[in-house]
């Protein structure tokens, strides 16, 4: 092997049935349970708050989701109370408009996707049998990100400068609006999709790398399945609502005409831009319930699921179709009838895949032996609901159809039965599932049927009779109403609905609140269910599980007895923190062949600072506070130089360790092997899709707009776009041949390279500045989309130059070598995404206006 050579595994592997079951040393086991207490020790006091545990983050994401959540069901309640007999006056028109774009902002953006997320990362690791996520921290910085973020939004409705043009921000009714509302719409939840991208990535890397040794693709839990898909789907629906997102605020704080009939601009790009995320973002909400419902039913069935593999194939299927159904949500905009018969057509398919899903808990059911529980009457409850919410988006699906009852309170009873039975009823059934596990107690059965009861019935009518209501023609987004139209009776039986349901989430919430100090020590598995979240100790141990287990089944609690056994008594992997630190096992993405012993990051301060200092960047431009924003910018970044430089990719104290049965595993990793890779192989995946809805808009309005570019208008310099492409072209190359040249010992080669490739950068970058100082980007829609171009590729630059100097002080500093290359791995992978995106850019605004005139 050569010296700058990782080294490989060694030893046997997959353990035999002599060596598990030989005994376990009494005082090897006291002792190693030591260290591991004191590695994995949750802070005290003050600290408490710097844990990253996921058992912490995950509580705090969830409990924080659950308030937003509330608070927008009072919003709601204020909705329905005006509403509730004819000209009433109890808000004001503005104050109503301000508590229903709240009321669903912050539904979707804090509490639906948010609490997937905090779930996933409360119980993905003890389902995969994992020590922690791969980056905690991350999962930290995420949930104070989400934390700020939601204050600032959901506390705006306070001091009377909520947005009020509706959740979907419409232009040009939202970008003409007065006041901060639609900027503390925009960029506040835009730092919140910041945080929700980052858990994705977290979920997704947890998911693929740190499964345990044996646990296949085909072996994963199907809540691992979902959590795959649904993080893909959020990397791929997010972005395009933050470049809409991007193209907006310029709008508003530059005057750049993007959405300005006047000038150019088109305010349909901004429906297909929100709508390419809105509707993904339905199944990004569904997907998560039916992974609840896929842990429940076999548990309740005590059989395994029937069509595993059809499962995990219709999930995939219905990310990928529900992305291609968004212009449902635009058919009375005046589309083509072409158009019209694709996306009807394509939403009617996405029924194909969710039926199988449904149809193989049913036949789970149907061949398992049924015991009645408390989760499963919420689950039954989901279904119930979601049928009925799917067949009225069948009609829905129908153009004609939808002609008739778009914008009507149709609409509003069609999303409410498919968000209540595709989320608030699988999210309590979970609660009531998974509680025992998080909290060791057992929530009420008792309140738990009187909550269900409540919530049913109390929906079913307030969201019933509005079916009615919009057939009779009553719009949406009313303040009030005239008396005679045939909705006097039905809006007051709604109303009452909603407070039947308000009444069982008070049972709900006092349920879960309540003291239960007095209520005997819970068993172990309470449901008797088969899979790895269950194995964990009573009472409670921070580091989650004693021993990593090797894992030959879907079900391994009920298939491989012995296991739950061999892992209290630290039989299999990890046994151990010798040198008290905390560490969890890395494996392969297909057939999780165990490859590294990862060190996992623990308690600090560092999350909060930049977690602080990114929402000052975020939050203070709404207050048109600019020049302090970007200061604060700069200081979200050291913070996060400072984390990454003190505690990750750092040379290991020994290349390898001993994992346990033999089994000897290398402490580091770099390239595809490791898990800082695949991140950032995901986020510039996440990152490429943004950049494509920009260029998209680019090409839009050339379809569009029968003078775009207009006649005679002013182009970027050619020969400037010429010196930025062969400008990044250069950096790439130079940044792809310090990473060989690193690896192959020539430093002195890799450290010349690292320190010539900013130069190249920093050259493109003000070429391509330079090259669209003529244009007026306020004039028109074309060169203010050419402009935006050039900013969204000179902040790439930007972050790509501090990537190149961050590896040349590394090297420097003897972080990074020829064996412990991690980070130069990770920055080249960057510069791949970027050197084709200003590639890209380039060739648009060189060469496609001149092509296009």
């Amino acid at each position: 092997m050569s010296p700058h050579d990782q080294p490989a595994p060694e030893g046997p592997y997959p353990p035999t049935e002599e060596m598990l079951a030989q005994p376990v040393d009494p005082d090897f086991d006291r002792a190693s349970k030591e260290r591991l207490r004191r590695a994995w020790k949750t802070p005290t006091g003050i600290r408490y708050l710097t844990a990253v545990n996921n058992t912490e983050v995950g509580v705090w994401y969830s409990l924080t989701a659950l308030v937003f959540m509330l608070m927008a069901g009072v919003m709601g309640l204020i909705i329905r109370l005006q509403l509730a007999v004819p000209e009433n006056d109890l808000v004001s028109a503005d104050r109503f408009n301000q508590l229903f774009t709240m009321h669903g902002s912050a539904m979707m953006f804090l509490f639906a996707v948010p609490m997937f997320e905090a779930l996933s990362i409360l119980i993905l690791p003890a389902l995969l049998g994992a020590r922690d996520m791969p980056f905690p921290r991350l999962s930290a910085f995420g949930y104070w990100c989400f934390l700020i973020g939601g204050i600032f939004v959901i506390g705006s409705i306070f001091f009377d400068v909520a947005p009020n043009s509706g959740w979907f921000m419409y232009p040009p009714l939202a970008t003409k609006a007065e006041g901060p509302g639609s900027d503390i719409w925009l960029l506040g939840l835009s730092f919140i999709e910041v945080a929700s991208i980052a858990a994705a990535v977290e979920l997704i890397v947890g998911a693929l790398k740190c499964r345990p040794p044996g646990m296949r693709v085909n072996l994963m839990p199907l809540y691992a399945w979902y959590v795959v898909v649904v993080g893909g789907m959020i990397l791929f629906a997010f972005p395009p609502l933050i470049a809409g997102d991007f193209l907006f605020e310029l709008e508003r704080s530059m005057d750049w005409p993007f959405f300005d009939h006047e000038r150019g601009g088109d305010p349909m790009l901004w429906q297909h831009l929100f709508w390419i995320f809105g509707h993904p973002e339905v199944y990004i909400i569904f997907l998560p319930s039916i992974a609840i419902a896929a842990m429940v039913i076999p548990t309740v069935a005590r059989h395994a699921m029937v069509g595993y593999s059809w499962v995990v194939l219709s999930a995939v299927g219905t990310g990928f179709i529900s992305f291609g159904l968004w212009v449902h949500h635009m058919f009375t905009t005046g589309l083509p009838s072409i158009s019209l018969g694709f996306f009807s057509a394509a939403s009617e398919a996405v029924v194909i895949p969710t039926g199988i899903q449904i149809f193989a808990f049913l036949a789970t059911l149907l061949v398992g032996k049924v015991k009645r529980s408390l989760p499963m009457l919420w689950i039954a409850g989901a279904l119930t609901v979601f049928i009925i919410g799917g067949l009225t988006g069948v009609m829905l699906a129908i153009a004609p159809f939808d002609f008739q009852v778009h914008d009507t309170y149709f609409i509003v009873a069609h999303l409410h039965y498919t968000l209540f039975g595709g989320l608030i009823f699988p999210v309590i059934a979970g609660v009531y599932y998974f509680f025992p596990f998080f909290r060791k107690k057992m929530l009420s059965e008792h309140l738990g049927r009187w909550a269900f009861w409540l919530i049913f019935s109390g929906f079913n009518l307030c969201f019933l009779p509005m079916h009615l209501t919009g057939l009779l023609g009553m719009p949406r987004r009313v303040y009030t109403y005239p008396t005679g139209l045939g909705w006097d009776a039905l809006n007051m039986i709604s109303t009452v609905g909603a407070f039947v349901i308000a009444a069982g989430f008070a049972v709900f919430v006092w349920d879960m609140i309540r003291p239960k100090t007095n209520q005997p020590q819970i068993e172990r598995n309470p449901w008797g269910a088969g899979t790895l979240e269950w194995a964990h100790d009573i009472p409670e141990e921070a580091w989650g599980v004693r021993s990593i287990p090797h894992i030959t089944s879907r079900y391994p609690l009920w298939d491989q007895p012995k296991m739950l056994e061999r892992m209290d008594a630290g039989r299999y992997y990890l046994p151990d923190a010798s040198e008290e630190t905390r560490e969890t096992i890395i494996t392969s993405v297909i057939d999780a062949r165990p490859m590294q012993i990862q060190k996992v990051t623990g308690p600090t301060w560092i999350t909060h600072i930049a977690a602080a200092f990114t929402g000052a960047c975020f939050i203070l431009p709404t207050f048109s506070i600019y020049w302090p924003a970007a200061i604060c910018g700069a200081f979200a970044g050291m913070a996060i130089i400072y984390w990454l430089w003190r505690d990750t990719a750092r040379p290991p104290t020994v290349p390898a360790k001993d994992a346990g049965l033999g089994l000897t595993l290398p402490t580091y990793a770099s390239g595809p092997d490791s898990v800082g890779w695949w991140a950032m192989w995901i986020t510039m995946l996440g990152d490429a899709t943004a950049f494509a809805s920009i260029i998209f808009g680019f090409f839009f309005y050339w379809t569009a707009q029968p003078d775009f570019p207009p006649e005679g208008a002013t182009h970027a310099t050619g020969w400037l776009v010429a010196v930025a492409a062969l400008g990044y072209a250069g950096s790439w190359a130079l940044t792809r041949l310090a990473r060989g040249w690193n690896a192959q010992g020539s430093v002195s080669s890799a450290r010349i390279a690292l320190a010539a490739a900013p130069v190249l950068t920093a050259t493109a970058m003000a070429a391509m500045v330079w090259s669209v100082l003529p244009l007026e980007p306020s004039t028109h829609v074309y060169p203010a989309t050419v402009c935006a171009i050039v900013v969204w590729i000179t902040v790439h630059g930007a972050l790509g130059i501090v990537m190149q100097l961050y590896c040349l002080a590394g090297s420097l500093a003897g972080k990074m070598t020829p064996r412990y290359d991690a980070d130069i791995h990770n920055v080249t992978l960057f510069w791949h995404f970027l050197v084709i995106s200003a590639l890209v850019a380039c060739a648009v605004i060189g060469l496609a206006p001149r092509a296009l005139a």
